[in-house]
């Protein structure tokens, strides 16, 4: 065999072995979208992927964090005008936490209370702070929410009724980079519909 041959040998199997590599990549990409959820840049807001326990698990208490998720309402936003996001304090959390502390119970008890037997629904939405990649602050951001809904089912609130979001680190209450407005941003707040 030459060295011309050889080469040639060579340029082909390399150029067979990425064509192979790209195809497979354009399969997987296609196969992830196709989902009418709603999406943040990419990441599922709530939605079936979280309600089955797919993605956005992590550490301490797995990925599946209770009752399936009701199907997202049509026309419901936490930022739309037809939701009171000042009616209740929100839940805080501690660092790269998204368990709800015993002094932030009497909170979701009072979320609780004032729902059962109501037809509101709420929304909570999951806020981390600015520590942590987009993708990583959304799902723990995710995680806080769903940790509030399951408690909040938990005290006798339908499950029907709830839908949860998150913002990961956008819509800081304190943009300061310091201990204090990180731990004020580290929440989840609740939206009751109007």
């Amino acid at each position: 065999m030459t060295l011309r041959t050889l080469t040639h040998t060579v340029l082909l199997a390399a150029l067979a072995l990425s064509s192979t590599s790209c195809a497979a990549f354009k399969k997987k990409k296609k196969s992830s979208s196709g989902s009418d959820s709603d999406f943040v840049q990419g990441t599922p807001l709530g939605g079936s992927d979280m309600a089955s326990g797919g993605g956005g698990g992590g550490g301490g208490g797995g990925g599946n964090l209770g009752s399936p998720l009701p199907d997202r309402s049509e026309g419901s936003s936490f930022t739309s005008s037809g939701v009171d996001r000042h009616r209740f304090a929100p839940v805080h959390f501690g660092y790269d936490s998204y368990t709800v502390g015993g002094a932030e119970q009497s909170k979701v008890g009072a979320v609780a209370a004032a729902l059962k037997g109501s037809s509101s629904s709420l929304i909570i939405a999951g806020f981390t702070d600015e520590r942590g990649t987009a993708e990583y602050n959304r799902g723990l951001g995710e995680r806080r929410a769903q940790a509030v809904r399951q408690s909040l089912i938990e005290k006798g609130v339908s499950a029907g009724q709830i839908q949860t979001v998150s913002f990961g680190s956008e819509m800081a209450v304190d943009s300061a980079s310091n201990d204090n407005a990180w731990a004020k941003n580290r929440r989840a707040e609740f939206g009751v519909g109007k």
